[in-house]
């Protein structure tokens, strides 16, 4: 059981003592204090968005939260079952003051989380997130009297809208999509995505859709988090379909990844690299990702002659650095695809839209897309916490035994050797260190995260 309070937002388990756990009094505590920060922020402007993923705790929370705004005396704009981005969205469509959404993202369905936004669909930042942090832990918020109770409205279009704006995106071809006849199969993991998902591509004119895991229930086929290991169902069912391609996201649809037409994973580290190598042919610019992420992002990058920049992990830390380079396509490499000028906030339904145009127009099959860039491996690692374990302590002991190499401390420890990397880091939403490790070469990758990942155990036992 666990509570974790960061710029990811409030993530928790549900079930347990208050404090320990996303309890209900946590909730109203945490929808409380940003209320108040919102109210701060925005005398006049009294509007607030919400939704939530599949997840079975979804409407207990939900109802929660509306509660607490509106005794607040701020009007809720609920979209209901929805996805990230398009709650994103709406505090746009609707000029809202901020908005939440209710997911725990990749999590398995015990968890859930309140994510914040502000005025404009973004993630709040560090500061404004401490700041939230700090009215809950002092109970610094008041609630209105029954006169000025806030209103509650059910908004049931702005999925339609979300999906309007990225058909109409200058860059997505609906022709050649049209004229291409997909046949895709869907791995909806039993939340919006199996009403977003196959909303959109019969929007973009795909009629042979296959949606796997489409009742929308939280409870989880497989882990919710889009890796190797957890699609399975969907390879076999898309060679069992002789499909064009698989897709596959995440409960909130943020995030996304492709199944080649031979059942093999098109890498979900290399959704992004495949939509930039699109955007880049007709936009020039600069990109961005984080640095767990791929290399193969800055090879394409300078090969249509942009730059590259790296970041801090967490889609706050991408759009901030996004904003600073003026990148024109970024994201994150767990299938995380960012389209500035349609929003800054990982978005699979535009990353869909823009790899399907990009297919269509090169007149190649998945596999034959994915051969075109190289083969990097990125080893994939994680180690659990104990409780009171000195994490400074440890990454200081290992920074010291690799000082003759290049190392960035910006987020985590991130190490160098040669054409290969290591990143350490503690997870903003799980009680973890995550070690990923990237090479030429799979066994390389692997031996680089399993001797970081024995330093990491040898200076715990010392902790």
């Amino acid at each position: 059981m666990a509570l974790i309070k960061s710029i990811s937002g409030i993530r928790g388990t549900i079930g347990g003592k208050p404090g320990d756990t996303l309890s209900p009094l946590d909730v109203v505590k945490f929808t409380a204090a940003y209320g108040t920060w919102l109210l701060e922020q925005h005398h006049e402007n009294r509007k607030v968005i919400l939704g939530r993923d599949g997840r079975i705790s979804g409407e207990m929370i939900q109802r929660l939260v509306v509660s607490t705004l509106n005794a607040l005396g701020l009007d809720v704009i609920d979209l209901g079952l929805s996805t990230t981005p398009t709650v994103e969205m709406a505090v746009k469509f609707e000029n809202a003051a901020g908005g939440i959404i209710l997911t725990a993202s990749h999590n398995p369905k015990e968890w859930n989380a309140l994510k914040l936004l502000n005025n404009e669909g973004e993630f709040i930042s560090g500061e404004e997130g401490a700041k939230i942090l700090e009215l809950a832990d002092t109970d610094a918020y008041s609630f209105t009297t029954v006169d000025k109770l806030g209103s509650y409205t059910l908004n049931e279009t702005a999925l339609d809208q979300h999906i309007q704006a990225v058909i109409n995106y200058p860059l997505v071809d609906i022709a050649s999509i049209k004229k291409h006849k997909f046949k895709i199969v869907v791995d909806a993991i039993n939340s919006t995505g199996a009403i977003a998902v196959p909303a959109l591509l019969r929007a973009l004119g795909v009629k042979d859709i296959v949606v796997l895991n489409e009742e929308v229930n939280g409870k989880f086929a497989h882990n919710p988090e889009p890796l190797p290991q957890h699609l399975t169902e969907l390879s076999n069912e898309v060679n069992k379909q002789k499909a064009s391609l698989g897709i596959a996201v995440d409960p909130d649809v943020d995030r996304l990844c492709f199944v080649c037409e031979d059942g093999s994973l098109f890498g979900e580290e290399y959704t992004l690299v495949a939509v930039a190598d699109y955007v880049l042919q007709h936009k020039k610019g600069n990109t961005v990702s984080n640095m767990s992420s791929t290399k193969a992002l800055k090879d394409i990058t300078l090969k249509h002659g942009g730059e590259y920049s790296p970041s801090a992990v967490g889609e706050v830390n991408v759009v901030k650095k996004m904003k600073e380079v003026n990148a024109v396509i970024g994201g994150e490499g767990n299938g995380g695809i960012i389209v500035p000028d349609l929003h800054y906030g990982r978005d699979a339904l535009i990353g869909i839209a823009l790899f399907l145009t990009f297919v269509a127009q090169s007149k190649k099959s998945v596999k034959q897309l994915r051969g075109n860039y190289p083969d990097y491996f990125i080893s994939k690692n994680k180690i659990e916490l104990e409780e009171g374990l000195n994490i400074t302590k440890i990454f200081d002991h290992i920074k010291t035994k690799y000082k003759n190499n290049p190392v960035n401390t910006e987020d985590g420890l991130k190490i160098e050797f040669e054409n290969d990397w290591v990143h350490l880091r503690p997870s903003n939403t799980e009680p973890i260190i995550r070690i990923y490790a990237e090479s030429n070469f799979e066994i390389t990758a692997d031996n680089i995260a399993r001797r970081l990942m024995k330093d990491i155990r040898e200076s715990m036992s010392g902790n």
